[in-house]
Formats: structure tokens, sequence, C-alpha cells
């Protein structure tokens, strides 16, 4: 039976191609599509009752149809009309008696008038006997007439050839006539005389028949007709499987935790029955996995525009090119995904209020008058638990325990990759109706924790524990309300868990614990320097330090898991590892004695290194490092020396630019002495001086020119050996 559960919940994946073998059969290619045939021929049955669902939680759920046929049988099934598109992709149908399935026929999409008027016999506006009879001229008809009088026959046999209608012999009624073609002639017949008629016709007979079908399905506008269509002899047992939409089945849990540490998972399946009929003595299998399901318009007629295409007498045939190989590379697709770490491990986000506002100076300070002391917490603590005692030697029941009476109706078991839950029991849920199932009733393990993380609430932890899936069933997502010592006690979420996996959950504040997290981030260190081909390479780290101060007020020792956030930046130094990691968070175990407060550091370090060009850097910059601790003897001999050339270049050049300057300044001069020895005379004494003094700066001009060609040619040199150096510097 189990097996039969798996072909059957993997049934929707190959519903088309089962459809595609047992629809296309050569021998009943001549089968009406409707499934109209001679009526000795065909035998009308019932309409197959549901047997089994299969309901996953993808929104989708497999119908199984099941019962008997005999002879040549039609089994007639009405579906809403949002089902139709999701039942021609998915049909899945069995004959399991060596019959064959013939045809299936479906409502056309039209609307009724439309498919009325296609019929031979138009039904569309509620004709009269006469007005359907007037439809049928030069049909030939069968009368069966009422016996008045011995001069009528009882049946006649004839022609139609019209309707008319007279007035009685009073004038005060029209009289309706029909007309007809008899073997002796014609023939006027009163339709008050007509008892029966019958058309002799039998293609006119059968789309009377058919139009009449098509009025008694559309009374419902939303459902349309689906009509299979068996071939076979005697009776046998045939199948019926489909795939639609459907409300996916939901899970709660209830969580015992008894005093001496042990733990009780109990887990009931919500199901809904949304479908138009009653669900009586159906086999029910809940499967957990999601299988892709996705919605496609097969229903309507859909045209597509064709190209015209010329004849190509010359045209050859072109070598096709294909794409190359992906290999067997494997691709990682959890990267970059942000998953909430409350919503991965169904923390609910505690929303704190005015009264819950985070104060530091809160924290071991008995004399605020908010907060209660140690003593008064006791004492609140005992008088509850008097209340307690009195009420249960009173008979109170406000103790409860949800194990008793329940046990679990289902048998967990894998299929394929998805889990699954058979109903061993049989399900009768009506129509529009919802029902609570019993499917787990097992003890798992755990242990209580207190659970801190800033971004769910920045002054309490959570009350919780560390659960694992210590039973044989898949757990899929869902609530969980827990109770403590028969006490309601808070509730939880919980995601999908796999047997044998631990997951925490939460389910109260902790008010007893409080913690604070201080940050404290220090500078930028150096820690090393190298140089590679003449770019130096600076390592700095940056160290944060986060402290969780934790504060046990309680009379119980806790378990603190503190869930601090992952920095992809950072490398986690103190401590060296983590008790447990999640995607978005580290997990530290710290254990806080009652009444005692507990330090507990959580050092990061993120290093960043930064790369400069020793040609391009400042002789300041490079003096900083080549005067740190933290350069090795050989990095700050090779930056001495690279400044040493840099400094002989810069004064190189110092002095090629003290020449150029002089030598501006003497060109600038013989203009000046150009214009006054045009202006004076040859003979004058001034002309005589300024020639002299013009013939010396030629000469100190050639001087000046020979000495800047040499500055400029040993500053060359100079800017060559440095990059040289440089180039081929290589230390650390």
């Amino acid at each position: 039976m189990r097996r039969a559960m798996k072909i059957l919940a993997a049934a929707g994946a190959t519903a088309a191609t089962t459809v595609a073998i047992w629809l296309i059969n050569p021998t009943t290619a001549q089968q009406p599509v409707g499934g109209n045939g001679p009526a000795s021929a065909r035998v009308a049955a019932p309409a197959l009752p549901v047997s089994q669902v299969v309901l996953f939680s993808s929104g989708v759920g497999y119908f199984q149809r099941e019962g008997q046929v005999e002879g040549n049988s039609r089994v007639d099934l009405s579906f809403a009309d949002t089902d139709v598109n999701d039942l021609l992709k998915s049909l899945v149908l069995q004959d399991l008696g060596g019959g064959k399935v013939t045809a299936i026929g479906y409502d056309s999409q039209d609307p009724i008038e439309k498919t009325l008027k296609s019929f031979a016999l138009d039904l569309t506006n509620n004709p009269s006997f006469g007005q359907i009879i007037n439809q049928a001229r030069g049909e030939k008809i069968e009368l069966t007439m009422q016996q008045t009088n011995n001069t009528q026959p009882a049946t006649m046999t004839g022609v139609v050839v019209g309707m008319e209608a007279k007035k009685d012999k009073n004038g005060a009624h029209e009289i309706e006539l029909l007309n007809i073609l008899c073997a002796e002639g014609m023939r006027s017949v009163s339709l008050d005389q007509v008892q029966r008629l019958r058309f002799l016709n039998p293609a006119l007979d059968s789309e009377f028949r058919r139009a009449l079908d098509v009025l008694a399905t559309s009374h419902d506008t939303q459902k349309k007709a689906v009509s299979v269509n068996f071939k076979g002899e005697g009776k046998r047992t045939v199948r019926i499987g489909y795939v639609v939409e459907s409300p996916i089945w939901k899970t709660s849990y209830r969580l015992v935790q008894n005093k001496d540490g042990s733990l009780y998972l109990q887990g009931w399946a919500a199901v809904e029955n949304t479908t138009s009929e009653d669900w009586n003595n159906i086999r029910m299998v809940l499967v957990s996995g999601r299988p892709i399901s996705f919605q496609m318009n097969m229903y309507q007629p859909l045209y597509i525009p064709r190209p015209t295409v010329e004849l190509e007498r010359f045209a050859s045939l072109r070598p096709p090119t294909y794409n190359g190989s992906l290999g067997n590379q494997q691709i990682d697709m959890a990267g970059g995904q942000n998953v909430n770490p409350q919503e991965r491990f169904g923390f609910n986000r505690y929303q704190s209020g005015n009264a819950l506002s985070f104060n530091p100076n809160h924290i071991g300070n008995a004399n605020n008058n908010n907060r209660l002391t140690y003593a008064e917490m006791q004492q609140r603590k005992q008088q509850q638990q008097e209340v307690i005692d009195k009420a249960r030697k009173m008979g109170s029941t406000i103790l409860m325990d949800p194990r008793e009476g329940v046990a679990s109706i289902a048998t967990a078991e894998e299929a394929g990759d998805y889990f699954q839950y058979q109903i061993d029991e049989r399900v009768n849920l009506p129509r529009q109706k919802s029902a609570l199932l019993p499917i787990l009733d097992e003890k798992v393990t755990g242990r209580r924790v207190s659970i801190f993380n800033e971004s769910v609430h920045g002054k309490f932890p959570l009350l919780g524990m560390k659960f694992k899936n210590s039973s044989t069933q898949h757990l899929t997502q869902g609530p969980i309300t827990v109770y403590d010592g028969g006490t309601y006690a808070g509730d939880a979420r919980i995601m999908d868990l796999q047997p044998g996996e631990e997951r925490l959950i939460s389910y109260a504040v902790d008010l007893g614990t409080e913690v604070k997290a201080e940050s404290k981030t220090t500078p930028d260190q150096l820690v090393s320097v190298k140089v590679v081909k003449g770019i130096m390479h600076a390592q700095n780290k940056l160290r944060q330090t986060k402290t969780y101060l934790v504060r046990n007020r309680s009379e119980h020792d806790r378990m603190l898991i503190v869930e601090h956030p992952i920095n992809k930046d950072f490398k986690l130094v103190s401590p060296e590892k983590a008790d447990e990691r999640s995607r978005d968070s580290y997990r530290f175990e710290v254990a806080v004695p009652a009444g005692k407060t507990v330090t507990f550091p959580v050092v990061e370090e993120r290093t960043r290194q930064d790369s400069l060009s020793l040609s391009s850097s400042d002789d300041r910059t490079v003096r900083i490092f080549m005067n740190s601790n933290v350069s090795t003897p050989a990095v700050k001999e090779a930056l001495r020396k690279a400044v040493t050339l840099r400094t002989e270049r810069a004064a190189t050049e110092r002095d090629r630019i003290h020449l150029e300057q002089q030598l501006k300044t003497i060109t600038d001069d013989q203009t000046r002495l150009r214009a006054n020895l045009d202006k004076v005379p040859p003979t004058s004494e001034a002309y005589k001086r300024y020639l002299e003094k013009f013939d010396k700066q030629e000469t100190e001009i050639e001087k000046l020119q020979a000495q800047i060609q040499q500055k400029r040619e040993a500053e060359k040199k100079q800017q060559t050996e440095y990059e040289d150096f440089l180039i081929g510097l290589t230390v650390e």
C-alpha cells in the first residue's frame, strides 16, 4: 500500500505523458469526442467518488477517483472553471479490467449561447414545443396521438412541413397546427392532440440530446463538464487521477517539558476540503516536499501567426554551430543570500515597549524602583507556587497534559526526494470543512537554554531550548506551543527539520537574565611592511571587541547562547572557535550561575593592506615607514637608499632650475641693452658701455647653457638609476 502511495505522490509529474499514451488509440479514432453513440452500445456510469487525496505543501493536490463501470461506459465529472487548465496537463486514466480509454470530452470555453446555437436545434431562447418542431422542417418524425375518436390513427409518420396558428371556433384562443406530409398526403394536426413526438433521423435526435446535455451542465456557470469514455466488456475497476490547485496542508506542534527534563512532541496536520463534494472513507497522504508546479493556459484555443516562406531553389545547408559544454563544475548557489537568523531558526522578533526599554545602568542595581530585588522575586515565586498547590487540592484543571487520549494515526516515510505522512485510517471530511489529524506522537531530546541576540532584543535573552529531532520523521515548518510542567509557557516556530538535526527554538522572554553588549574599536595598527618591485605594501590590523556583560538574577543556573553577528571582513580571534556557526552568526555557550555576573568578550580582527608606489610617494610618507618598528632592517636600508637616490636627483634638479633662472635674467637684460643701443649715438660713452656689457653677457650665457646641459644629463642619469633601483627592489 505504501508503495502505491509513492507512485501516486509522483503521478502529477508524469501525467502529461500518460495521457498522451492512453488517449491516442487508432482503434477508437472514429469515436465521437463527446462520447455519443448508439444508446444500446453505451451504458451511463455514475460519477466516480474520490478515493484518495495526496496534498502537497506547494499549493496543489493529487486526487484519485475510483469505481466500477460496465461495458462501454461514459463517466461524467464536473470541475471548476479555474481547474480545467491543471486538469488538462495532469489527467491520468486507468482501466484495470483490460478496457481502453477512447476519448475525453470537455466543455468549450465559449458562452453557452454560442454553444447552443451550434446544434441543429437551437434551444437558446427557451423555445416552445411548436418552435422546436418548426426548426425541424423537412425532417421525418413519428407522432403518437391522443385517442379522442376512432377516426384518428394512434401513430402517425410523416415529414414536417411547418407550423401555423389559427383561431378556435369562438375566436378566443390560438391553436398551433402541425402540417406534415404523410403517405396519404398533407395533414394538419393540432398540437393539443399530440401525446408524443420522436425524430426518426438518428443524427438530429443525437444533436437534440447533446443540446439538452449542454443545458444541464450550464446550471452552474462556474463548473465545466468533463466526460471520460471507457470501452470494454463486463464489470471492471477504473481510476481517474489529476492534479489541481489545493490549499497547502499546515503543521502545528505541542511540546511538553517535564520536570525530569524529558521532552514529548505531538504533531497535528491541518487539512481543508475546499472542493464541492464530501470526502468519504478516503485514503490521505500528506507530502512535505515542494514540487515545482505552474499554471499554463491549455483550455483557451490559441492561434499563432505563421510566416509566409518563399521557395528557395538554390539554398544550401549551412553548417550548424553548438555551444561548448559547461562540464561538471559545481556552482555555489548559497553565496550572497541574506537570511534573517531569527526567521531561519524560528524566532519571533520581540518588539520592546517603553516598559522594557534598555538602560545599562539598571544591570545589577537592586536599588532601582523599577526592578525587583532577588528576595522579592523569590517571595513572588513562592506565592505563585502556593496558588498552584491550592488549586490542585481543590481539583482545578489549570494543569493539562496534551498527551492523554491522543495517538498518531499517520505513518511517516520517504518518497523519493520528499517526505510523506500516510494517514493509516480512512478519512471522512465533508466539503468546505477542515480537520486536524494527529501525525506525530514521540519523545524527543533537547536542553533548556537562553538565547541572546542583540538584534532581537537588546536587553533580555529569550527562553528556549536546543531541540533535536530524535524522531524518525521529518518535521515540517509550523508553530510550536510549549507546555512547561503542564502549563502554557509560550509559542515558538520551527522550520523544516530532518531526522537527527538540531535547531534552536525560543518561546518566551527571559526576564531573570539581563545582558549588556558594549563595543570597542582600536585604531589601525601597522603590522608589516614590504617592498615588491618598487611598490610598498603596508599591512594594518583593526581590532574590535564586543563584551557581553551577563547578569543572572534568577535562582537557576543559565546556559546562555550568545548569537554574535558574522562580519565577513573580520576574523574571529578570541575565542578561537565558536561552539556553533549559523549562516549569519557565531554561537557561543556561556554558563551563568544563579545570582552571578559573567563577562564574555568576543574579539575580531580585520587586516587591511595599503599599497603605494615609492616613485610617487613623498619623502615624509616613506620616512614614516622607514622609521617604523615593524619594518625589518632590510626594508629600512632599502627605503633609506631610495630616499638618498631621490634626494640626489632632487638636488641636481634644483641646481638646474637655479641656472635656468640666471640664464633667463641675463636674457631679459640683453633685451633692454638692445633697445638702448638703438636709441643712443654709436660715438657716445653710453653706447660703448652698453656694448661692453652686452659682450660680457654673451660669454656668461654660453657658460650657463653649458652648465644647464650638464645638469640635465646628470638629472636624467640619476632618474634612470633611481627607477632601475625601484624596479629591481623586492625586500621584506
